[in-house]
């Protein structure tokens, strides 16, 4: 067996080190195999270590610039490394040198919806598709264009026709729980993420059973982001037009009560579980985590109070709550 399938059969079964570890050998005895190049490329951007493995991508492009697969590794990386355009250009670069395989349209498809050009990107995983009818990777990329565009009915159907070729595939099973969750389906969402986390802990543990909690906060501070300047606004419209005043104090209820039951809607579907799993994130995810929750609840009561009680202060200490939730999710 070559070095290249020995790492490959070992990546399989998620032993990165050793596939890492076979690749370097064969790399000593053939230092310039595009390859063994771009698989531990490949090996370095699967650890999160983007920076490395765009120089080994590089390395394998220099050594064969007509290989599609190294365009293909380059491109992975550059997205991993924010660096959307260049990426871009290494995918349509893959497509040119080989238009016949899937897997160049795949990651054009991946760098279009960075871009959010999601029409571009549907063609290209289309493409991919037309090639491969039955690979779940194609089929699963077209779902994440269309969950990306909005489209998340076609995001289910595409995402349905891959777990029909594969029922245990973990991205599928993981997209299904999202789209539930976008879907406000908070007990399936759930469900469908136990099983998840039961039969793939190392990716799906405590960090995805806290979307209840988490998400809730990230919608909060979208919501607060836009409703508590629109508030103070209104308030300050009063100064010359008194009706103003009475909308800044409605517009304060209406925020409070929806940001309310929204909470409501999500927490108590979704039971204890995200509440224990929060115990078992680091610990400064809990510490922001939890400062969020203190800031968000403290931001209803003040929108409660400015509702009956419009004042100044009571908006600025409003702001003062906001401004603590955004850093309290930037620390995350």
């Amino acid at each position: 067996m070559s070095a290249a399938a020995r790492a490959r059969a070992l990546a399989d079964v998620g032993r990165l080190d050793q596939a890492e570890e076979a690749v370097r050998i064969g790399l000593v005895t053939t230092p310039a195999d595009p390859e063994l190049l771009g698989l531990l490329a490949g090996l370095r951007r699967l650890r999160g270590d983007f920076g490395a493995a765009l120089e080994f991508a590089d390395a394998a492009v220099a050594v064969a610039p007509g290989h599609a697969v190294a365009h293909i590794e380059r491109a992975e990386c550059l997205l991993g490394l924010a660096r959307w355009a260049e990426a871009l250009t290494a995918a349509r670069e893959a497509v040119r040198l080989d238009p016949w395989r899937p897997e160049p349209h795949r990651v054009l498809a991946r760098c279009l919806t960075v871009r959010k050009d999601f029409g571009a990107a549907r063609e290209a995983a289309g493409r991919a598709i037309t090639i491969a009818p039955h690979s779940v990777p194609d089929l699963m990329t077209l779902a994440e264009v269309e969950r990306n565009a909005g489209r998340r009915d076609a995001a289910r159907a595409a995402t349905s026709r891959a777990l029909a070729q594969d029922p245990e595939d973990a991205e599928g099973r993981w997209m299904m729980a999202l789209l539930d969750a976008e879907k406000m389906q908070v007990r399936d969402a759930m469900r469908g993420l136990r099983q998840l986390a039961a039969d793939h802990p190392e990716r799906y543990g405590a960090p995805a059973l806290t979307w209840p909690v988490r998400g809730l906060l990230a919608g909060l501070r979208r919501g607060l982001l836009a409703g508590v300047p629109l508030v103070a606004l209104l308030a300050l419209g009063g100064r010359w037009w008194e009706p103003s005043l009475l909308l800044a104090r409605g517009a304060a209820l209406v925020m409070a009560l929806v940001t309310a039951g929204l909470a409501l809607r999500v927490l108590i579907p979704a039971g204890r579980l995200p509440w224990i799993c929060l115990g078992l994130l680091p610990a400064r995810t809990r510490r922001a985590v939890g400062a969020g929750l203190v800031a968000a609840s403290g931001s209803v009561h003040v929108l409660c109070w400015y509702a009956v009680y419009p004042q100044w202060s009571t908006l600025a200490l409003s702001a003062g709550l906001l401004a603590g939730l955004l850093t309290a999710g930037a620390a995350e």
